[in-house]
């Protein structure tokens, strides 16, 4: 879906959604906004937005959240664009929180807690691809150390089994892929079941209380293949030769030096989920700017718009034989995904890549 130059109704989104550095202007009531969001990714995320039964609404904070804000700084920049570097391997990261049950999980210099992972049905466009469980083996005390583990529970009566870690992440974290007792094991009945082990090292604090080990967590890592809007065709490589060039051919076409403030060109349009309301539950980024293609088409399409044969004739036609023919319009030409890291309606955390949201370039057709 292509952004399309200011209509009435983005005027409008503009001047109900204005981006201001104010801290304190009170966030839009939801009612105000157009019943259907112009911009794409609005319309996207309205569809995650609190209000639908089931929602939990409360501030995400301590060691998940923490943990997925430095996963969301790795993989993408502070206006939501993800890095060329980052290693996620997908589009969609979901993260679980257990729940507990059981009594005092202290027994002496012992810590056991069972942890159930509550598995909602994936939509049909997920696909889950790995899944792992994050947890501090780890943890300073006052008085020595706080060693962990976990142990898979399968059924009652069947012995526990003992989980490696795969891998150690940044700040101590240690990860163990439990993607096969997902898929074989427990996946029918829609949970995990884990028991967290610790024990204190080292010499006793006196009557100091104990101190809680951090909760371990699920990552889901989920193609999603209905992320974003779907991504425009790939044209294949061609040389100059081959494409853009038929103004230079045209003998006595009209040929314009530089170009004019007017001329085809990307234009800003911030917008910031603080005035839209939805900030306490849009981690990040703080804001969208997905921009816009505004301004006349030159008559000259220079090699930098990317314009196809068909806007230069169709521009050569508009100046020299029938002015009735209109010029080509100024369009958005290439666009890059962003990236949000948000608060589901369960409680979890979601980060997820949308394709297509922010205008890069533009071209005139």
């Amino acid at each position: 879906m292509a952004l399309p130059c200011p209509s009435t109704s983005l005027l409008l989104l503009l001047l109900v959604v204005p981006l201001s550095p104010a801290a304190n202007q009170s966030p839009l009531p939801l009612g105000s906004l157009p019943a259907v969001p112009t911009l794409p990714l609005l319309q996207a995320l309205q569809m995650r937005a609190p209000g639908s039964p089931g929602w939990q609404v409360g501030p995400a904070s301590g060691q998940p959240l923490r943990y997925m804000l430095n996963l969301y700084r790795r993989a993408a920049d502070h206006e939501g664009r993800p890095r060329r570097s980052r290693s996620l391997g997908t589009n969609t990261i979901r993260l679980v929180q257990a729940s507990y049950h059981g009594g005092q999980p202290w027994t002496g210099r012992w810590y056991l807690q069972a942890l159930t992972y509550r598995l909602e049905g994936q939509p049909e466009a997920e696909h889950l691809l790995r899944a792992t469980v994050v947890y501090l083996p780890s943890m300073s005390l006052a008085h020595g150390r706080l060693l962990c583990a976990l142990e898979l529970v399968v059924t009652n009566e069947a012995p526990r089994v003992l989980l490696s870690p795969a891998a150690h992440p940044r700040h101590g974290w240690a990860e163990v892929d439990v993607t096969p007792y997902l898929v074989l094991g427990n996946s029918s009945m829609g949970s995990l079941a884990l028991r967290h082990v610790c024990v204190r090292a080292g010499r006793a604090g006196g009557h100091a209380a104990p101190v809680a080990p951090s909760r371990p967590f699920l990552l889901l890592y989920i193609n999603d293949t209905q992320a974003g809007l779907a991504p425009p065709a790939v044209e294949p490589h061609r040389h100059r030769r081959d494409t853009g060039t038929l103004a230079h051919d045209l003998p006595n076409y009209l040929r314009e030096q530089g170009g004019e403030k007017s001329d085809c060109s990307l234009r800003p349009f911030p917008v910031s989920f603080a005035q839209l309301g939805w900030d306490h539950w849009i981690i990040a980024p703080h804001r969208y700017n997905p921009r816009y293609c505004k301004g006349t088409c030159p008559h000259l399409l220079r090699y930098d718009y990317h314009a196809p044969n068909h806007a230069v004739v169709q521009s050569f036609v508009h100046q020299l034989v029938d002015a009735n023919v209109p010029r080509p319009s100024c369009v958005p030409y290439r666009y890059s995904p962003i990236s949000v890291l948000m608060i589901e309606r369960n409680g979890g955390i979601l980060y997820k890549e949308y394709e297509n949201m922010i205008a890069e370039s533009c071209t005139c057709r």
